[in-house]
């Protein structure tokens, strides 16, 4: 039996050693990931990051973050201020706590705006072929020749510093925001929808999308039942780059000044106000910032890698 069972394709059941104990699709990714050590690594630090921002905004108020101080301005981190002060006496501890919370937003926020876009188009381009293929990847193409900096910048520019600063669940936000998740989420799609048409054009000549269809099956039911599901590898992959992407995209067009506005508080442009302090010692003004964009970046591409490997079926290196 034990010869038997070693013969399967399966990896899964292979490596078990234990008669009759198959591992679902959803068992077999999620050991697949615990077993990437570096995906553990950023899932980890993803979540500590999570922890400190929603744990630091029970103890810490908003008005806190945004309290002006004359004469702590420029203040190196101490007892009393952790990560110094700024420009203004504002406790860079505090700041970074809503700035991650406004970063993270418009990360996830435009990442999702972009997923669902990508999804639908490259979905259904690939499930109806055709003219509906044809007009809607022209689409995407002519989309892909839109510069996304230079459109952030512009917009930014010339219509985010007039736009009201709104308040939303108790948080006074700049309506910069709304710009930058925008631009953001409607200009970087374009690649997932082409991976999405690519695995829809595969997955609908499949034996059971043809039984779906025999047994009644309507397109809307076959299209969202049967080729999305087997399509979430690819889209979960991409939503976890794509997050790095637009926190980084965020990032540098505050730092530009165009993005996210005051008094919101945001990693890009805290460190906007610390460019002039660079080379007069007031190290801890950008210092603190840039390390927490980049620890963001790390962890979520190292999820994303992680991810990569364990939704590809092909890969056995961490079984």
């Amino acid at each position: 039996m034990a010869t038997d069972i070693a013969s399967f394709d399966s990896p899964s059941i292979a490596r078990e050693g234990v008669v009759g104990k198959v591992l679902t699709p959803g068992q077999l990714i999620w050991r697949r990931f615990r077993k990437h050590r570096m995906a553990v690594l950023g899932m980890i630090g993803f979540s500590l990051l999570l922890l400190f921002i929603i744990v630091g905004s029970i103890f810490i108020t908003e008005e806190q973050a945004n309290a002006v101080d004359l004469q702590a301005r420029l203040t190196a981190p101490d007892a009393q201020y952790i990560m110094g002060t700024d420009t203004t006496g504002r406790d860079n501890f505090a700041r970074i706590i809503y700035g991650g919370q406004i970063s993270l937003v418009v990360g996830f926020t435009s990442v999702i705006i972009s997923v669902v876009l990508g999804t639908l188009i490259g979905g259904l381009a690939g499930f109806f072929g055709g003219w509906v293929d044809s007009i809607l990847m022209r689409f995407t193409e002519a989309m892909l020749s839109i510069p996304q900096l230079f459109l952030l910048i512009v917009l930014g520019k010339f219509i985010g510093r007039d736009i009201d600063t709104i308040t939303v669940f108790g948080r006074a936000i700049s309506g910069s925001v709304m710009i930058v998740i925008f631009v953001i989420g409607l200009t970087s799609w374009m690649g997932l929808s082409r991976i999405v048409r690519a695995n829809v054009l595969s997955l609908k000549e499949m034996d059971y999308v043809a039984v779906s269809k025999s047994l009644g099956s309507s397109q809307l039911r076959t299209f969202f039942k049967h080729l999305i599901p087997n399509t979430m590898g690819v889209i979960i992959v991409a939503t976890t780059l794509g997050l790095a992407g637009s926190i980084l995209s965020e990032a540098y067009v505050s730092f530009l000044g165009l993005g996210i506005q005051p008094p919101t508080a945001s990693w890009g442009n805290m460190l906007t106000s610390a460019q002039g302090f660079v080379q007069q010692g007031s190290w801890w003004m950008w210092v603190y910032p840039s390390a927490f964009i980049v620890f963001t970046i790390l962890c979520v591409n190292l999820i994303g890698d992680g991810l990569r490997d364990a939704f590809d079926p092909r890969s056995n290196r961490h079984l």
